[in-house]
């Protein structure tokens, strides 16, 4: 007999014993595994935190999923940037989250409009009781990487034209400050919590917020050189890698099962267990309805499906069923993920025409698909009105984009925001980075 097999029977007759002698804990459940319901309380809770965990290292893989599809959309010129603003926002948004963003995001809340400042204190080893329902730790990390989240989402709009720096120091405040406070409102059983607000997993507390911060950088910074002309044409800018940005998207996919089905909060029992499961189907459906539509429509409109249009249909759609993955049938998910394709389509082109420059679509995908799905959530949830949403999408945005703006005024009068017209026109690998992505084709 080979070692393996060896090893399975010996594995198999160990089973066998457990399930014809079972010796339970004295904090243990004896269950009925065919109408077992829930575990005891320590293997819930161990159970929680897996689910933390395994989200969390889910949606850190969004990074990398960020940085692929940005470093495809921009020019080859300006990949590198991307790449050092990825892995750059995604350090410091850690590192502020600790620092101050948990706890104003956490602390203290009790129905207001912050937590308190302060760095966040671990228990030290062996010292997490459980008491929480799960390792704080863990906790701590699966709200963390939805933080960095919201900074990679303004990274893409403003490519192409921004200085390292200043992009840096509002990635701080958005991190550290803004999207905690917005945050506290809701999650951390603030204001809007009290009246009712539902954002399941963040279209508007992360996406939109994204969103608004992106949309008032896009305007204080202005356009590529080149993009519009004085008539109202558009210059398409091609990206330098399609292949690279079709990876990224399907890593954003991929971790979003994580953003998502990780946001149930709890897997201890069976019926919670199947409430993850639910939520990654409708996840999956809703993105794969994105996609779809802005196909046909792109088919309709343009007589040609432009792959990167595609790409964001499908964003959109999983930033559109993020407010409320649980609750919709399969045809409400296939709705509310192919509305999102449909605002791809019709939002991409009006940001032209207002000669707004994002350079990736991250305005229709995360603000304006957020919206959306946060609106619609009373389809699906009778727990909620279409009033208190409303609140809660307008509160949230004006908020932000209003803080974004001051922020973005301020370093641009401060220490400026955007590179020379030269700068621009040889590329920010060369003048920012000094490593080019692509050395052979420049």
């Amino acid at each position: 007999m080979s070692s393996k097999l060896k090893l399975f029977a010996g594995v198999t007759a160990v089973a066998a014993a457990s399930f014809a002698f079972p010796a339970l804990a004295q904090d243990e459940t004896v269950i009925d595994l065919t109408t077992a319901t829930g575990v005891s309380p320590a293997t819930a809770e161990i159970l929680n935190t897996m689910l933390f965990l395994i989200g969390g290292f889910l949606v850190m893989w969004m990074a990398a999923g960020f940085a692929m599809l940005e470093m495809g959309l921009v020019r080859k010129k300006n990949a590198s940037m991307q790449g050092l603003k990825n892995i750059a926002l995604y350090s410091v948004g850690g590192i502020m989250f600790w620092f101050t963003g948990y706890n104003l995001m956490y602390t203290g809340v009790d129905g207001g409009f912050m937590g308190s400042f302060g760095p966040y204190v671990f228990p030290g080893p062996g010292m997490d009781d459980g008491s929480a329902g799960y390792s704080v730790a863990s906790d701590w990390f699966f709200q963390m990487v939805f933080c960095a989240t919201t900074a990679s989402i303004v990274s893409g709009t403003v490519a192409e034209r921004i200085k390292f720096w200043p992009f840096m120091i509002f990635t701080v405040v958005l991190t550290g400050i803004l999207y905690p406070i917005t945050g506290s409102w809701q999650w951390g059983g603030g204001w809007l919590a009290e009246m009712g607000f539902s954002d399941f997993a963040g279209s508007t507390l992360v996406h939109s917020v994204g969103g608004w911060a992106a949309l008032a950088g896009a305007l204080v910074l202005g356009a590529r050189t080149g993009k519009y002309g004085a008539d109202g044409s558009v210059h398409p800018m091609p990206g330098s890698n399609i292949p690279l940005a079709v990876l990224g998207t399907f890593i954003l996919w991929l971790g979003w099962f994580g953003f998502n089905g990780a946001s149930q909060l709890a897997i201890g029992s069976i019926a919670d267990a199947g409430d993850v499961s639910k939520i990654f189907v409708n996840t999956n459906l809703a993105a794969a309805a994105g996609a779809v539509v802005a196909m046909i429509l792109l088919q309709i409109v343009y007589k040609k499906v432009d792959v990167t249009m595609v790409l964001n249909g499908a964003l959109a759609g999983l930033v559109s069923i993020t407010a409320e993955p649980l609750t919709p049938s399969v045809p409400a998910a296939l709705f509310i993920g192919g509305i999102g394709g449909v605002i791809v389509i019709v939002v991409v082109p009006l940001l032209d025409k207002l000669k707004i420059d994002d350079v990736v679509g991250a305005i229709p995908v995360h603000l304006i698909a957020g919206i959306w799905g946060t609106f619609i959530v009373p389809l699906t949830n009778d727990g909620t009105s279409f009033g208190t949403q409303i609140i809660g999408i307008v509160s949230i945005g004006v908020f932000t984009f209003v803080a974004s703006l001051i922020v973005w005024f301020i370093l641009k009068a401060v220490m400026g925001i955007r590179v020379s017209p030269e700068e621009e026109a040889d590329g920010l690998d060369k003048s920012e980075v000094g490593v080019e992505a692509y050395p052979e084709f420049m």
